[in-house]
């Protein structure tokens, strides 16, 4: 492919740089290939050891285990007498002590790894060959800690091997070159290369569509009841994957799929992070042979795993982003020049509204900015205790390191000093508890670790990847099955059956941080719930799917069509606002006084939206509200009549004192605490515990809480502190979106409707709304009584 001529010729100029192109197109190669045609050229003549030539970061263990098998190839083929491993969270010891006494010259690791590498004394000797480091989907990193990890690597690594090329591989992201800036940071001399692929990927999207259209949709109940027209597409398929939203989806859709369609068994699997990875390495090596005719997974199986024998990809509710579903689309016809096909399954009616968008923005090449973490010092922190750890660092040397990151350029001198300060003494807070200093300071001016406590606790937490604290599942004899959060296992008893991993297992008994389980005969049991899989609509796909709205009457998307009766039984009570609208329905009901709000923002500004209105309101007429809220539009619900109309005239979506209002609005103070809790277990403030023996939820929880009501109460300039706060109006209220959306509503005429019954657009928030409150069975009876009551 012409993009890899380019990038070979690019990487053996001795330019750093960025490679761009879609899923299937040879991309790996594209910088394998040099790579190791530079250490032919560089050591033709020399014979023994190289030692480590480059490194290959990859955000998820499934991708590491498909460029380990492309770079095995590319080195037989060249007769390149190179040594490949790979080491992720899943390596062994023994593994990693191997590595570590005599390295690969390949070493495909993942950013937590890296700075374990980086924790070892005499680091700078396993990395004194190093020719280049490839930072693989740089766009599933740029946007999270994870890449404010690799930020930090990449800055004393620059300075370790003072010739070190660096590369990014990226899908299209809506800030592609300022990923790449923040990849390579601020130091970089020379101009770096972009390098694009001008291939258009084919990719054919078609919807599945219930037989009958319900005019009151409700989120979450329509996907399996189309399962029936989802078995001739996989019939018709030699093999296809079922992405889902959620681990606790992929487990309900395999168990559904076996019911309904009995043939499946043997070629049907499942593939999500808290299997175990002897299960996981299973599907992925099945998959790749052409052994499973099905599998169904999350987006543990967004990158990675060569899909060559995968036709088709059948999507189980929205994405939310065009990014995301288009990375998912790519995973069939993954070969340069084939086709992909992916087919759109609701979970209610009006998600076909996003079914549209989604096309749409295939068409358009519409994808997604990623947001940086800038300024993350939980992170910071962490990584200084790193270097502390191992060789030692002194502040003078690092700090230009340090401000040569996208994340920390605006670093001052006395934001540099208050985290020297946090590492070695616990700052102006802790500084009376010995255990908070960690680090002390030689004669010689070097930071370095001396407890051999600390510095094991240290390793066992580098990472930021921060989720509920999860239980090992195995069974009584031993073999592991997965893992399981603590919440879920405390809501069993002993005798009670759960489906995981596609088996019934029997609850036997807790030991420790493991749950004993064994195979149950029982074919009933419930099915384990994860934290996370709740995403909010993305900007991008927001703006599309208004766009639709608005030419709904006369769109030609047979998404559009098949919803009319929907969209004319909201009419018959209201509109479907025009682009030059801004639609609000207030009724009364037995509940109370409904006003209901459509930004078509997604879900975490209408939080944020929702409290602000909540609190003008109360400004003007003292009331209670609360809210509900989906990815369309918001509810607030009050006992007493709601002064909308006078709110109205005052100008209530105002950006005026915007941020003040905000916090005044929402419990800042609460949502910053529960953010708190990641920042201090980054941070190194609570341990989580050793291997095997893990605290417990509730003892790191109130942990973290005693430190932030330390911290609000005697210091409320702390920077971690600061940082909780500016993460939840950043990713959580999403504040600047939050304004673009007001500045966008004062330049709409605001209609304010009278329905005398829910609309079909209110009627899935109020579901919303009710699903926290009752149980499944509870809900499905009452959502019937409703729709009888308001058809």
């Amino acid at each position: 492919m012409p993009f890899q001529v380019e990038a070979w010729q690019a990487f053996l100029n001795g330019s750093n740089g960025m490679v761009n192109a879609p899923t299937g197109s040879g991309k790996t190669f594209s910088l394998l290939i040099p790579a190791m045609l530079e250490s032919l050229l560089k050591f033709k003549e020399a014979n023994g050891e190289k030692g480590l030539q480059l490194i290959w970061i990859t955000p998820i263990r499934a991708l590491s285990k498909e460029i380990e098998l492309a770079a095995n190839r590319a080195v037989q083929g060249l007769g390149l007498n190179w040594q490949v491993k790979v080491r992720t969270g899943d390596t062994t010891t023994k593994e990693r002590e191997q590595i570590r006494k005599r390295p690969p010259e390949l070493l495909i690791t993942t950013p937590e790894s890296l700075h374990l590498m980086l924790a070892s004394k005499n680091y700078a000797k396993l990395f004194k060959n190093l020719s280049a480091i490839v930072c693989d989907e740089w766009h599933e990193l740029v946007g999270s800690k994870r890449g404010v990890l690799m930020e930090l690597a990449l800055s004393r690594l620059k300075t370790v091997v003072p010739a070190l090329k660096i590369w990014g591989i990226s899908a299209t992201i809506g800030n592609m070159h300022q990923a790449a800036e923040i990849l390579l940071g601020n130091d970089i001399e020379k101009p770096w290369e972009f390098i694009k692929a001008n291939i258009n990927k084919q990719i054919a999207v078609e919807s599945i569509y219930p037989k009958e259209l319900e005019v009151l949709p409700w989120a979450g109940h329509m996907g399996v009841k189309l399962l029936e027209s989802v078995i001739p597409i996989l019939q018709k398929s030699e093999s296809t994957l079922i992405f889902t939203n959620t681990r606790n989806q992929t487990e309900i859709w395999y168990q559904k799929l076996l019911e309904v369609y009995p043939d499946l068994a043997g070629g049907l699997a499942m593939h999500h992070g808290s299997m175990s990875k002897e299960i996981r390495n299973w599907v992925e090596d099945a998959l790749h042979q052409g052994q499973l005719k099905v599998v169904v997974c999350t987006s543990s199986l967004d990158l990675g795993v060569d899909f060559r024998p995968v036709e088709t990809i059948i999507q189980v509710g929205s994405p939310k982003g065009a990014a995301r579903f288009l990375q998912r689309a790519g995973r069939s016809g993954h070969r340069p020049g084939a086709k992909s096909k992916i087919y759109f399954l609701p979970t209610h009616s009006l998600e076909l509204v996003e079914s549209a968008a989604l096309q749409q923005a295939a068409k358009s090449n519409t994808v997604e900015k990623r947001t940086p973490f800038i300024r993350s010092f939980d992170v910071l922190i962490q990584y200084l205790v790193t270097l502390a750890v191992s060789d030692g660092f002194k502040p003078d040397e690092i700090l230009p390191e340090i401000q040569s990151t996208f994340s920390f350029n605006s670093i001052n001198q006395f934001e540099w000093n208050w985290v020297l300060n946090f590492i070695t003494s616990g700052g102006e807070s802790l500084h009376a508890y010995d255990e908070f200093h960690k680090v002390i300071v030689d004669q010689d001016g070097l930071y370095r670790v001396e407890s051999r406590r600390v510095a094991q606790r240290h390793r066992l937490s580098i990472g930021t990847i921060v989720s509920d604290p999860s239980l090992s599942v195995n069974m009584v004899s031993g073999k592991r099955i997965g893992t399981i959060e603590e919440s879920f296992i405390a809501s069993l008893n002993e005798g009670d059956t759960f489906w995981m991993a596609g088996q019934p297992w029997e609850y036997v008994r807790i030991k420790g941080m493991v749950v004993q389980v064994r195979k149950s005969k029982k074919k009933s049991g419930r099915t384990p719930s994860w934290g996370g899989g709740r995403m909010p609509l993305s900007t991008e796909l927001a703006e599309i799917l208004r766009q639709k709205l608005h030419e709904h009457a006369i769109s030609t998307d047979k998404e559009l069509q098949f919803l009319r009766p929907l969209f004319e039984r909201q009419k018959e009570e209201s509109i479907i606002p025009n682009k030059n609208q801004f639609l609000l329905e207030y009724y009364h009901s037995e509940e109370g006084y409904h006003l209901l709000v459509y930004p078509f923002e997604g879900r975490n500004v209408h939080e944020g939206m929702g409290a602000l209105l909540a609190y003008r309101l109360g400004m003007i007429e003292p009331r209670s509200y609360s809210i509900a809220m989906n990815d369309y539009g918001f509810e607030l619900l009050s006992d007493l009549p709601i002064p909308i109309e006078i709110a109205l005239d005052s100008d209530i979506f105002s950006v005026i004192d915007l941020h003040n209002d905000i916090m005044a609005s929402i419990n800042a103070t609460e949502m910053a605490r529960r953010r708190f809790r990641d920042i201090a277990s980054i941070s190194g403030m609570v341990f989580k515990g050793y291997p095997g023996n893990h605290i417990k939820d509730k003892h790191i929880q109130s942990s973290s809480q005693l430190f932030f009501d330390v911290f609000s109460d005697h210091e409320p300039d702390n920077l971690l502190l600061i940082q909780a706060f500016d993460e939840v109006m950043t990713f959580q209220l999403e504040e600047q979106r939050l304004r673009n959306a007001l500045e966008r509503i004062a330049k709409q005429e605001v209609v304010l409707k009278y329905p005398s019954k829910p609309t079909p657009l209110a009627f899935p928030i109020m579901v919303d709304r009710l699903r926290e409150r009752v149980t499944t069975e509870k809900l499905e009876d009452r959502i019937a009584k409703m729709q009888l009551e308001f058809d």
